[in-house]
């Protein structure tokens, strides 16, 4: 009987790989509309959930939702000290734009759109999205000379 993938060894992350990034959110239900649609859509699966918090993994990595009690304010300011955004790999530049199109079916609105898809530079093709919380992501095109 041959052993099927899930049942191999799990391989050891390469040191230095992140393990994982824990948002906190004011609105979870809003936060699972807007981040479980983009992480499902960049390849990665439902991995926990509890009363106020989710998670999704992809490989060795997990991004956490939560809506903790301890909040001490009731939104996200990317231009104060802590974290500003999140940025993705994305497979080219047609998924670049296909998901900065649906994005806005699920919580997303586009940043800079009188500089997209360059607004990172002339020759970094990106979409800046932001949600109705605050937070902010980047989905980068995988240059054809970075898949080496």
């Amino acid at each position: 009987m041959n052993a099927s993938h899930d049942d191999a060894a799990p391989v050891r992350p390469t040191h230095g790989t992140l393990h994982h990034v824990e948002l906190w959110v004011p609105d979870l239900d809003r936060a699972v509309a807007s981040f479980g649609w983009l992480l499902e859509a960049l390849g990665y699966t439902p991995h926990q959930h509890w009363s106020n918090g989710r998670s999704w993994r992809l490989g060795p990595t997990y991004l956490v939702i939560e809506e903790s009690p301890a909040l001490t304010a009731d939104e996200h300011d990317r231009c104060r000290p802590g974290l500003n955004h999140l940025a993705f790999h994305v497979e080219d530049d047609t998924e670049v734009e296909r998901l900065a199109r649906e994005a806005t079916r699920h919580g997303w609105r586009l940043m800079f759109p009188d500089r997209h898809p360059h607004a990172g530079g002339a020759r970094h093709h990106a979409a800046y999205l932001e949600n109705e919380d605050g937070f902010e992501v980047e989905l980068v095109a995988i240059e054809a000379a970075d898949r080496t």
